[in-house]
């Protein structure tokens, strides 16, 4: 299946692409569904009340990732690329006053927003870990329409018709460079005579260099808001942002002797730590792939542009497009979820595509570019996601700082090197895909495991 550079990044709200920007297109969907008809139970009447079911990953961490509120704010027709605060605000307390929600094309249907979401904590639904059921019933509590989603990571809806038939879902458009893996990335590489960026430009759509602007922009704009904010973040852990205070105290010894050498690992991580800051505070995020893993990309990007020699503008987007290129080899061969594989998956699928990015932006060949998103990724293998009450916040914010520096880290090997490497791309990713498989679910973004019950407390 073809993923377009915007399948990878795509603009939208925290704190989780999985767990909030899913359940809300989920929702979105199910309305959808609700006026084409199609599926309806035979018999049934017209559309009258509205009810959800949490499963799995969504249950259990739910209340952490405000999927009961994604799914509400869903229903009442937002979408997360789009979503304005003040308006969803506005309508969620209509929704509170009279327990219904007025659907254009359909009418008037009743959801008590407190009992409407119901969190199951039995078994996960059998497709995915990230598994949600929407049902509408007519006036006489007949079932109307049900219809089952897995969100599966980076804010991805399926079906469980479409889930069954990845086939249906293909775009089969012709695409000059249509690889899936990394060896079929570099045969058609060393055939063409081109980068990895340049395939990837070549595969894509009309009115890309406005679409890459737009995306980085956002990603940026984020970066300034995170630096720029003080004070403690929602959901009961207290946690306060360190961002600004650290990126202030950096800027004051710029150029002075108090700088120390390793300054460039603090610039990393501040600008990480600021996007993941903003997105545990539910702020406008880019998918990269992941909201949780949202802060690696743009934080390399920044330090690219603001600290290294030589940066441009089409080095960003170089950057982007290459990153993207790694991110859809790694999301069709494996998982970008950490409910399905842990957080090698996110963090670790997102230092690889930042180191793959940042290679190709600093001049890499493909084979340097191949082996520093192989290093990055190799060195998060095992890593587990295990969120102190399923808040986006610990440690998840700091990971995304570590992951930052170790995908500058990867990319500096790669290129001292000549690309020439033991384990390849598409063997670590595989390895990457057999761990999450074996990986208990306790350590899958349940919060039953790991950091999430050994801290007093918690």
């Amino acid at each position: 299946m073809f993923l377009s550079v915007f399948d990878i990044f795509k603009i939208g709200i925290g704190p989780s692409s999985s767990h909030t920007m899913g359940p809300m297109l989920a929702a979105s969907r199910f309305l959808d569904a609700l006026r084409a008809g199609a599926g309806r139970e035979p018999g049934s009447g017209a559309p009258a009340r509205l009810e959800a079911s949490l499963h799995g990953s969504l249950a259990f961490t739910g209340k952490g990732h405000a999927t009961d509120r994604a799914v509400i704010l869903g229903l009442l027709g937002f979408r997360p690329e789009t979503l304005d605060p003040d308006e969803a605000e506005r309508r969620e307390a209509g929704l509170k006053a009279t327990s219904r929600i007025d659907v254009p094309g359909i009418g008037p249907l009743a959801f008590d927003p407190d009992t409407g979401v119901v969190f199951d904590y039995g078994p996960p639904l059998p497709g995915h870990a990230n598994g949600l059921v929407l049902r509408a019933f007519d006036a006489a509590g007949n079932l109307h329409l049900a219809e089952t989603y897995y969100s599966i990571g980076g804010g991805f809806v399926l079906t469980q018709s479409e889930l069954d038939d990845r086939g249906a879902l293909s775009d089969d458009t012709a695409r000059p460079y249509p690889f899936a893996t990394a060896a079929e990335m570099l045969a058609m590489g060393d055939a063409a005579g081109l980068g990895i960026a340049a395939m990837k430009r070549a595969n894509e759509g009309p009115d890309l260099d406005a679409g890459l602007d737009r995306i980085w922009q956002a990603m940026d704009a984020c970066i300034d808001r995170g630096l720029a904010v003080d004070g403690t973040l929602p959901g009961g852990l207290k946690v306060r942002r360190r961002a600004r205070a650290i990126h202030q105290a950096l800027l004051a010894e710029r150029g002075s002797n108090r700088a120390q050498p390793h300054a460039a690992n603090e610039w990393l991580s501040v600008y990480a730590m600021a996007v993941n800051e903003e997105n545990a505070a539910g702020g406008r995020i880019v998918t990269a792939p992941t909201n949780g893993a949202a802060g690696v990309v743009p934080a390399v990007i920044r330090y690219y542009r603001d600290h290294c020699v030589g940066a441009t503008h089409d080095g960003i987007r170089d950057f982007l497009l290459t990153a993207a290129a790694v991110g859809g080899i790694i999301k069709t061969n494996a998982s970008i979820s950490g409910a399905e594989v842990g957080c090698q998956g996110e963090v670790g699928s997102a230092a690889a595509m930042a180191a793959a990015g940042f290679c190709a932006a600093l001049g890499g060949t493909n084979a340097q570019i191949e082996n520093a998103a192989e290093i990055a990724l190799e060195h998060h293998l095992g890593m587990t996601c295990d969120p102190i009450r399923g808040l986006v916040q610990v440690p998840c914010i700091e990971r995304n700082g570590l992951g930052a520096i170790k995908a500058v880290a990867a990319a500096s090997l790669a290129l001292r090197g000549d690309g020439n490497h033991v384990v390849p791309l598409d063997a670590c990713i595989e390895t990457m895909h057999q761990t999450g498989r074996d990986m208990s679910v306790k350590y899958k973004e349940t919060s039953t495991g790991g950091l999430a019950v050994n801290l007093p407390g918690c």
